[in-house]
């Protein structure tokens, strides 16, 4: 068989990427990682990050045995939900629901990150950061990679978890449906006048959908899904604080802003296959979803997690069955995810007569049945 350098050569270094390479080190596998980044630890850890995501306890579990569970001080907790309907409709769980600690945990994106390269500077793992590919070429027996700077690589995989507009997804020629919902997620941070007492708190709007979202302190995080994000970027700190306690319904009372809002577009990605010789991708290379239920990094975290358990006991870590097998476990999870997700935004954002009392009512009828509820929040935490 060709020698090769690597068992794995994973391409990106974010929250998913960085978690894979760390569980196949783990493994005893030999893994590179390709980050085009080469941002300090202490950067990334510098105030407030507008990125923010809930983590499940399913994937809060897998980051404590990889040893990359940052530290409580800036974790929010949901213990509840409250989701509001655009006329009336509304349904209240909590994590008591399905007697569990917590729906999740609210961790910014640098300081999960910070945590993961903390792990992967002691790891086995060869870390090339500021390095990025160039060309892609795979066999029956091999992938080779030549890398920007003339580097050459080889593997027995190439993990792609390089985000929505992946390289790998293109170099290995998957084809990916890609359907714009016309709107943009609006990220910023707040300091709330009022507690929010562990509770996120989403409306559907009808034009949108917000999420606030409870952080450590006495702040939180705003998402808001909008076909006008420069109504809301073009606003002035005290406007969008002002703009966002009101639809919110002053919730919490007057509300600060922590950091300048951010905006990026929302799209349902979904590839005609997951694998291919020698490849195969995970994250946002290989789904996206609306955000409105907090679950893009948490399916992420869960692709690195199967993967790798698939990979563990593996000779051959690019064996085209064991690529199959990881595609299979993963199709349904993601599949019901993107469709309920896309059925929740059609369902809100559809005119037609008579439809907004039935989502409306919808809510409110699902909110007096305690076992549908208990199963709502069992969902939620990833049972």
């Amino acid at each position: 068989m060709t020698d090769r350098q690597y068992d794995v050569i994973v391409v990106g270094g974010g929250l998913v990427g960085a978690a894979l390479a760390l569980a196949l080190d783990a493994a005893g596998k030999r893994v590179a990682l390709l980050e085009g980044s080469q941002a300090a630890f202490g950067d990334l850890e510098q105030g407030w990050d507008a990125r923010i995501y809930a983590i499940s306890p399913a994937n809060r579990a897998f980051l404590q045995r990889l040893d990359a569970w940052p530290g409580s001080e800036r974790l929010g907790v949901i213990a509840a939900m409250d989701v509001r309907g655009d006329n009336g409709g509304r349904i209240e769980f909590a994590a008591s629901d399905a007697d569990a600690e917590a729906l999740a945990w609210i961790a910014e994106n640098r300081w999960l990150l910070a945590a993961l390269w903390r792990r992967l500077a002691e790891s086995g793992v060869t870390c090339l950061r500021g390095a990025r590919p160039r060309a892609l070429a795979t066999s029956p027996l091999t992938a080779r990679m030549e890398l920007d700077d003339g580097r050459q690589l080889s593997a027995a995989l190439v993990a792609g978890a390089d985000g929505a507009n992946s390289w790998v997804r293109e170099q290995a020629g998957l084809s990916a449906s890609v359907k714009p919902y016309g709107h943009s997620g609006v990220v910023a941070n707040f300091a709330c006048r009022l507690p929010h007492g562990d509770i996120a708190r989403q409306w559907f709007l009808g034009e949108g959908i917000l999420a606030w979202l409870p952080m450590a302190g006495n702040r939180i995080s705003m998402v808001w899904s909008t076909s006008d994000p420069q109504a809301l970027l073009e606003l002035s700190a005290p406007a969008l604080a002002a703009r966002v306690a009101a639809a919110g319904g002053h919730a919490l009372g007057e509300l600060e802003l922590l950091t300048p809002p951010a905006a990026f577009p929302l799209r349902l990605i979904q590839p005609d296959a997951v694998v291919a010789e020698r490849v195969a991708l995970l994250g946002d290379a290989a789904h996206t979803v609306h955000p409105l239920a907090g679950q893009g990094v948490n399916l992420g975290f869960q692709d690195a997690e199967q993967l790798a358990a698939l990979l563990a006991g593996s000779r051959d870590a690019g064996d085209w069955m064991l690529l199959r097998r990881y595609q299979r476990q993963r199709r349904e999870a993601v599949k019901t995810m993107q469709l309920g997700c896309d059925g929740l935004f059609q369902l809100f954002h559809s005119t037609l007569p008579g439809v907004p009392w039935l989502r409306n009512a919808g809510l409110s009828l699902t909110n007096r049945l305690r076992p549908l509820k208990r199963q709502l929040a069992r969902h939620a935490i990833g049972y």
